[in-house]
């Protein structure tokens, strides 16, 4: 991680190298009005460029190229494969080709589709994500994760499709509503069990440099996520499953928090971790403002039946939990001890 100080528009930036074999590292820039840097980040070959975004997103990304808006509908609901399905014959219908790029401008949910049907169009076309989102900017952007959801569950169809370059334009985050942020918070509060420590202290545009970092050296690691990536998914076991149950109207970042004081939990009936432990993961999420419990309505049976349809679930009931060695897969959990710990956090 390195500081940059000669961007084009006068400023400086956090720029984070994606360290990844055959020459298909790239950056991540971090900083203010670090999208005014998008033209130069491009190949000159690249003749077109499909910009996906949604309607509400309202953040301007001028590629130096000819391009071409093409939006998606709001929320999760616009994860489906129908909207890829959609994407893509529009992409087609404009003639775009695997010398043109994607590039994502939005949250999650557009990196996530946008990348996804670059993965999958013409077998691949190169995209680049402008994250405009605190939960963009600090995981869903970074890593070349891309997916849709079904209505069995969270991000169950997708491939790893590495973008040629991030932006995180902290500018974008001037306008978001406040709820929009505590989802991203509840991201970043994972990274303070990852290795990232108390960065609660550092500037936010510091903070999400520091996660960025973290995420950029797991998926050096573990691009594919067949060994130590599976850490960045600290505290989503629960979180999707109180997500695909839906109806208790908490967000994407709200629902992790609550997943990390249930892997906490988890991990100490376990005998992983203490009390102390446990109550270090209620202070950060508590530093943040976000919640710690389930509505009181959640049906247990129900969640423990979700929480086992997670892919990581290769080996029975499987989580991501805290202990001596740090956050690590753990598979075989009774299912009985995972309903009852659900207690703790109702």
């Amino acid at each position: 991680m390195k500081r940059v100080d000669d961007l084009d528009n006068g400023d400086s930036a956090w720029n984070i190298d994606v360290l990844l074999p055959d020459n298909r590292s790239y950056p991540v820039l971090v900083g203010d009005g670090v999208a005014s840097c998008l033209s130069g980040l491009l190949p000159e070959r690249v003749g077109r460029v499909a910009v996906v975004t949604q309607a509400g997103i309202g953040f301007q990304v001028d590629s130096g190229r000819e391009q071409e808006v093409f939006l998606i509908g709001d929320g999760e609901e616009a994860k489906t494969l129908a909207t890829v399905e959609d994407l893509c014959r529009s992409f087609a219908l404009w003639g775009l080709n695997r010398s043109d790029v994607v590039i994502g401008v939005g949250g999650g949910v557009v990196t996530d589709v946008a990348g996804f049907a670059a993965a999958s169009y013409h077998r691949g076309v190169p995209v680049v994500h402008v994250a405009t989102s605190l939960l963009g900017q600090i995981d869903a952007a970074v890593g070349g994760k891309t997916g849709v959801n079904l209505p069995e569950g969270k991000n169950l169809v997708g491939a790893f499709w590495q973008p040629l370059a991030v932006i995180c334009d902290v500018k974008a985050l001037g306008t978001l509503p406040e709820e929009e942020m505590r989802c991203g918070f509840g991201e970043m509060a994972k990274y303070h069990f990852l290795g990232g420590g108390d960065i609660n202290d550092l500037e936010l545009v510091d903070r999400i440099a520091r996660c960025v970092q973290i995420k950029a050296q797991i998926v050096a690691r573990d691009e594919l996520e067949s060994g130590t990536r599976v850490v960045l998914n600290y505290g989503h076991t629960l979180g999707h499953a109180i997500e695909t149950a839906g109806g208790y109207g908490l967000r994407h970042g709200e629902a992790v928090a609550i997943g990390l004081i249930y892997a906490a939990e988890l991990a100490k009936a376990l005998g992983r971790i203490d009390d102390g432990r446990v109550a270090e993961h209620r202070r950060i999420v508590s530093s943040y403002g976000l919640p710690d419990s389930i509505p009181q309505k959640a049906r247990k049976a129900d969640l423990v039946s979700l929480m086992g349809r997670d892919k990581k679930a290769v080996g029975g009931l499987t989580f991501v939990l805290d202990g001596a060695r740090g956050v690590e897969l753990v598979s075989g959990v009774d299912p009985n001890l995972a309903q009852e710990v659900i207690s703790t956090v109702l």
